[in-house]
């Protein structure tokens, strides 16, 4: 089965060129086209992966659910192909918050998920999303937020006691059959649907 993250790659034709600013930011000088940075960012993708079977018996739910855990679970995805990787965005974009409330927010974010899980407000598949979901509004990153959320998601349900989600591959011959735009079109159909209070589509997607 691919990798999810394969599913979530940059959008745009892998021959379109990095901008300036982000060729500045890269780590590695020879990176020009999109389709050499899908590639160089999934391999440390992969290693952070490793990384955290390496942890994953040493970690709690309150580990996992930390302002520096959120940052250093980034750091570790992105930390070999950028230089902000790991550290709040300084500037505005058009999704998340402003820049001076990330700190707040994701504060604020982790002691709602310690709640949820002290006193089994939701599932734990709800929870997980939850937490995604609200971590990827906040945008805390200037790139990598959805994968970061994914994978953090993975985890806290993991510490729950459920499997990995499996985000629309939940089968090697489902993962080959995916359009990859309308599986894009229905996950970000699914955020909207769960910034509008409905938290089902992305149940949905995430478990199929």
């Amino acid at each position: 089965m691919p990798e999810v993250a394969d599913l979530f790659a940059e959008e745009g034709d892998g021959n379109t060129p990095l901008t300036d600013e982000e060729r500045q930011q890269c780590r590695i000088s020879w990176i020009a086209r999109r389709a050499d940075l899908n590639e160089v960012e999934m391999a440390n993708i992969l290693k952070a992966k490793a990384w955290l079977r390496g942890r994953r018996r040493r970690l709690s739910s309150e580990d996992i659910l930390s302002d520096d855990f959120v940052r250093e679970l980034h750091r570790r995805m992105f930390g070999d192909v950028w230089r902000w990787a790991g550290r709040f965005r300084a500037t505005e974009r058009n999704l998340g918050v402003h820049p001076s409330e990330i700190a707040v927010m994701l504060r604020m974010l982790i002691d709602d998920a310690r709640f949820w899980v002290q006193h089994g407000t939701y599932a734990p598949d709800e929870i997980a999303l939850r937490a995604k979901h609200r971590l990827v509004s906040i945008h805390p990153f200037a790139n990598g937020n959805g994968r970061c959320s994914r994978l953090q998601a993975d985890l806290i349900a993991q510490q729950l006691g459920r499997p990995a989600f499996s985000w629309g591959s939940g089968s090697i011959e489902g993962a080959m059959a995916i359009d990859l735009q309308e599986h894009k079109r229905r996950y970000i159909a699914s955020l909207r649907a769960a910034d509008n209070g409905s938290i089902v589509e992305l149940l949905a997607l995430a478990r199929s």
